[in-house]
């Protein structure tokens, strides 16, 4: 039997990567509880999402729960505040505990919150108008998850996140008999799951991982029912350093690829790089395709003494710029 060498196998995940973003066109469908598909993590931000395959501690929850497995320390905690689109205020906090070094896995737990703003209610009137004010609405939302994730080798790691999720639109006034009112909150609360492996292909700093996030039943608004923004996610990353047998344990150059096929988008590409020197100054950028408004964004970090401090920036063309901060401890 001829043997199957590891260009052979890398040719074939790119080929069936290319074959996910360039395939024929599908049905899309609707999703709701779009505010599960945002990252506000800074890091994430500047390199596209494209962390299917990158170890970020706790905050791999929000991206491939199986990427905190082998988490250096004991504990891991991220704080990141998003200025979304439309001002929009998408925050994401999350933390992650490895007893005896990870002997029995990694545990963790996250927490994101949306604040919509303030939005003007409206009601169909028989005035000159056709309306009438009712009040100022308030929407939020939140998911609050639970993870675990654990090294199965020194190879193959793999990790899963159960999520409760509440999004609260405001209130509505429905008509009831001839001449009342009555106030109708309009509120859905949902269970998702995410779950994810990454591989150590053993070919210098390769890796090979995929992921499936917010996989969930049908909710219902009233009588309307729609899915969670469910993601599919194969991914690479490798230090580009290792290809040109650069042995300088001051700097790395990782870079990190994603492709994600969506329920209601077509399939996408992201790509994302990430120069570090001497582990402590990091300049990332990204880039995703295709997008409506979103193409290219950027970041850098700094870290020292087991804190860290990340920026992203992303351009969003009419709709503005998104801007993410994140602070990070570990130990």
């Amino acid at each position: 039997m001829k043997k199957i060498s590891l260009c052979n196998i890398l040719y074939i995940v790119f080929l069936c990567m290319t074959i996910s973003v360039h395939g024929r066109p599908k049905k899309l469908a609707q999703t709701g509880f779009k505010f599960l598909s945002v990252a506000s993590d800074a890091r994430g931000g500047a390199l596209s999402d494209a962390l299917t395959t990158v170890e970020a501690g706790s905050a791999s929850l929000f991206f491939n729960p199986a990427g905190m497995a082998r988490m250096p320390g004991h504990f891991d905690a991220t704080f990141s505040q998003n200025t979304w689109i439309a001002d929009i205020k998408h925050n994401s906090y999350s933390l992650a505990f490895s007893p005896s070094q990870g002997r029995y896995g990694v545990f963790g737990m996250t927490l994101m919150s949306v604040d919509y703003g303030k939005v003007l209610g409206t009601m169909v009137w028989g005035n000159s108008q056709g309306y009438v004010d009712t009040e100022i609405l308030k929407p939020t939302a939140w998911s609050i998850g639970f993870g675990y994730a654990k090294a199965l080798s020194d190879k193959f790691a793999v990790g899963g996140q159960i999520k409760i999720n509440k999004q609260e639109l405001g209130s509505s006034f429905l008509p009831e008999g001839d001449s009342s009112l009555t106030n109708k909150q309009n509120l859905a609360i949902a269970t998702a799951f995410d779950f994810g492996t990454q591989f150590r292909t053993g070919f210098k700093s390769l890796v090979f991982g995929m992921s499936v996030r917010n996989f969930s039943n049908e909710i219902k608004y009233e009588k309307e029912g729609f899915q969670l923004p469910l993601t599919f996610r194969i991914g690479l990353s490798m230090n580009a350093l290792d290809m040109f047998e650069i042995e300088n344990k001051k700097m790395s150059c990782l870079v990190t690829a994603d492709a994600v096929h969506h329920r209601d988008y077509p399939e996408q590409f992201k790509i994302g790089v990430e120069y570090k020197l001497f582990e402590m100054f990091a300049l990332r950028a990204g880039y995703v395709a295709p997008a409506d408004e979103q193409n290219l964004s950027y970041g850098f970090g700094v870290s020292k003494f087991g804190a860290s401090i990340d920026y992203a920036y992303t351009p969003f063309g009419i709709l503005g710029d998104v801007k993410r901060f994140t602070f990070r401890i570990s130990f």
